[in-house]
């Protein structure tokens, strides 16, 4: 089955770059053409690069890694959002917090925190409270769900980037970079395509691009998982059927075993009776049979 389809890219308007005076002339090789002062994105090249990112994206979730979906322009929000909980990885689709991952030590206090006041209005702790306190403590806890709600269960630093709007995001890809975690991008005819591992030429700001673009990497997380999850099923299938060939051989053996103390009992019988024999031929009297009068 394809990854996506040249069709599904030009109904979404992938090939649509920005205006021929803003581009950025890094973005040349990935250029078709030009029309009416836009450039036309050249979409052989895209579905390489998706096919690429997405092998990637396939291997590294098989290798027990995670990924985080980086999109906060509004084109973005509800997308990285829907598909990021769809696969069941992280996002952050509101603000990009400066440190988010060069700094993550000082992200999880702040991510404890808001676990802590989510757990404080569940258990009665507001009931004790007046009401400017809790006006307040629902106040931060909203802030903090707003930017860090995405990543709320996130332990460590993700294994990769999905970054929508490499521009806008430029403090991810910044702070990415510098921890040497591997981005994918999507990279438009105004963007800097050097230092993405992964860069996908498109279009990042219609809706419908920014979905499909999305969605590609969510089936791809989605695959990892699927075969991850075969692997376990045949490990568990496979030791199952071990452990009933060992069942199989300790029954035989137990047959064996019963069948060699039968025989063992058969040859032994005429040795017992003869020593019963002379056991009855022994003196009575112990005492002359000790040497003792």
């Amino acid at each position: 089955m394809a990854v996506v389809t040249m069709k599904s890219l030009l109904e979404s308007g992938v090939h649509f770059g920005h205006q021929v005076k803003r581009w950025d002339p890094r973005m040349k090789k990935y250029i078709f053409a030009e029309r009416n002062g836009i450039h036309i994105i050249d979409l052989q090249k895209t579905i390489q690069a998706i096919k690429d990112a997405y092998d990637a994206v396939r291997k590294l979730i098989s290798s027990g890694k995670t990924v985080l979906f980086v999109g906060t322009k509004k084109q973005a929000q509800q997308a990285i959002q829907k598909e990021a909980e769809r696969c069941g990885m992280y996002y952050i689709n509101n603000r990009w917090l400066g440190g988010m991952l060069t700094n993550f030590v000082t992200i999880k206090k702040s991510l404890l925190r808001l676990k802590k006041l989510e757990k404080m209005e569940v258990d009665g702790t507001f009931e004790n409270l007046t009401k400017k306190e809790i006006a307040s403590l629902a106040k931060e806890r909203t802030k903090l769900q707003k930017n860090l709600g995405g990543i709320k269960e996130m332990k460590e630093p993700p294994g990769i980037l999905f970054i929508i709007d490499t521009r806008m995001e430029a403090i991810a890809v910044a702070e990415a970079q510098r921890m040497g975690i591997p981005i994918v991008a999507v990279v438009d005819t105004n963007s800097n395509p050097d230092g993405i591992d992964y860069p996908i030429p498109g279009n990042d700001d219609a809706i419908r691009a920014i979905t499909l673009f999305t969605q590609i990497i969510a089936n791809a997380v989605i695959e990892a998982d699927n075969e991850v999850g075969l692997k376990i099923i045949e490990n568990l299938e496979t030791d199952e059927d071990e452990v009933e060939e060992i069942k199989s051989d300790a029954s035989v053996k137990e047959e064996d075993q019963e069948v060699d103390i039968h025989t063992y009992t058969e040859e032994a019988k005429p040795a017992r009776e003869e020593t019963e024999s002379e056991e009855d031929d022994l003196p009575v009297d112990i005492d002359k049979a000790y040497g003792k009068e």
